[in-house]
């Protein structure tokens, strides 16, 4: 590993992209420390540590939304339309399906499509997350339509910014722009996150509480290594299935053998973004029209309550399988397998694969919905048994992203270094 940091640096245009991405990531910090004009946001800031949905949305937004600063919004309203646009090309809407299969002209016109819905998606959401911070905490000094409007264009304009700065990252840094974004948020929160453990679980006046304070916290470090280490285990297993092929010419020979690797969790966090959606939607309407049935769902579909929590699991667990399906479609990889000239030992081609195949794919996605429940549902269920406060998360969301994120850049890298030294062979 240091073998590979160490030639990433020697190499001059390695070098260069990783320090672009610094820069880039620099412009986010600062811009999520620029409060937007006219809010009040010391009102925020303990309001939303209380509500489970907008501390997730705080932490991977980097803090961003507890200041209401210019990226409160992060590129989440972006990922929503994308995704969206993703379900609706599955031949729901026929003129989406012939662009996915138009090659780079259709995957231009769809972007154009997703920057504009997310252009909409974004200012929706703005709007009434200032309308509702405004009518429960007064954070506008201007309370009107007027204000309503500015802060939540200000808001828009901030996350149109910000997938701009992610397409350059894309471009001219490393990895996967608004990937990398989403990771410096996150992880930028961890040091006061593991700040805020200590003074929680170390703040004993006495030396026998203090002792025990210290274990506690070396108990959460080591809790969150493991954590960390069960997610790489899950993004990275695979069910390996052998693959012969039919043409002497590509069959394997000697000790190589092919293989097609089904992901254990092929939907990744998309459900976990799916199942928080589907639960703040109706809230977030209802609170335009009816301030306490609002409150009364949020009483039940809260994240720190029992029935929300369950609902939350459940929702996530269904979702995987729904967006694993999306992602992995076994009849087409029998159809490619079939006219390549490869077969499944064993199994004969045609129906038998196709059966086969989602037989196999169903068991594997049973384990990756768990794993990704427990993962999931984790920050939410420590504070219900033990004295950390809800604002801390251990697992979630983040974990998952950050693992990622984390390991999809450092192959990407690696995979510039090997273009590069096979170049230099060539040469």
């Amino acid at each position: 590993m240091m073998r590979t940091f160490s030639s990433m640096f020697k190499n001059k245009e390695i070098r260069n992209k990783i320090l672009f991405t610094l820069a880039m990531l620099l412009i986010y910090r600062v811009g999520s420390a620029i409060p937007v004009p006219g809010v009040d946001a010391t009102k925020l800031a303990s309001q939303i540590s209380d509500n489970s949905v907008l501390s997730m949305m705080n932490l991977l937004g980097g803090g961003a939304l507890e200041r209401l600063s210019v990226f409160a919004m992060g590129v989440t309203p972006y990922i929503t339309a994308s995704i969206i646009i993703q379900l609706l090309s599955m031949d729901v809407i026929p003129a989406l399906t012939e662009m996915t299969k138009s090659g780079q002209t259709g995957r231009m016109k769809m972007e154009k499509i997703t920057r504009y819905l997310g252009v909409v998606l974004s200012f929706v959401q703005a709007y009434s997350l200032v309308y509702g911070f405004d009518k429960q905490y007064s954070v506008l000094a201007n309370s009107n339509l007027s204000g309503y409007l500015y802060t939540a264009t200000v808001l828009t304009a901030g996350t149109m910014f910000l997938i701009w700065l992610g397409d350059r990252i894309s471009m001219k840094g490393i990895g996967n722009g608004l990937s990398i974004i989403i990771f410096a948020g996150i992880v930028s929160n961890m040091p006061s996150q593991f700040v805020q453990v200590w003074n929680v679980l170390a703040g004993g006046t006495t030396q026998g509480e203090l002792f025990n304070g210290i274990l506690q916290f070396a108990l959460f470090v080591l809790l969150y290594i493991i954590i960390i280490v069960f997610v790489v285990v899950m993004e990275t297993a695979v069910r390996k299935i052998p693959i012969q092929y039919t043409n002497s010419s590509s069959y394997t020979r000697g000790n190589d053998v092919t293989f097609l690797p089904l992901k254990i969790n092929s939907a990744s966090v998309i459900p976990v973004i799916f199942a928080q959606s589907i639960m703040t939607a109706p809230q977030i309407v209802i609170s335009f029209f009816n301030q306490d049935l609002y409150k009364t769902l949020q009483t039940y579909l809260s994240l720190s309550s029992t029935t929300g929590l369950i609902l939350y699991a459940v929702l996530t667990f269904l979702f995987t399988f729904f967006y694993t399906d999306l992602q992995v479609d076994p009849d087409q990889v029998a159809d490619n397998l079939s006219k390549s000239g490869a077969y499944i030992p064993g199994i004969r081609p045609g129906n038998e694969t196709k059966t086969y195949l989602h037989k196999v794919l169903n068991r594997i996605t049973v384990l990756g919905a768990i794993a990704l429940v427990i993962v999931a549902t984790l920050p939410y269920i420590l504070p219900m048994f033990t004295s950390l406060p809800s604002s801390i998360s251990i697992g979630g969301t983040g974990i998952i992203i950050v693992v990622g994120v984390a390991m999809e850049t450092i192959a990407q890298l690696k995979g510039q270094l090997t273009t590069k030294a096979y170049h230099g062979f060539l040469r």
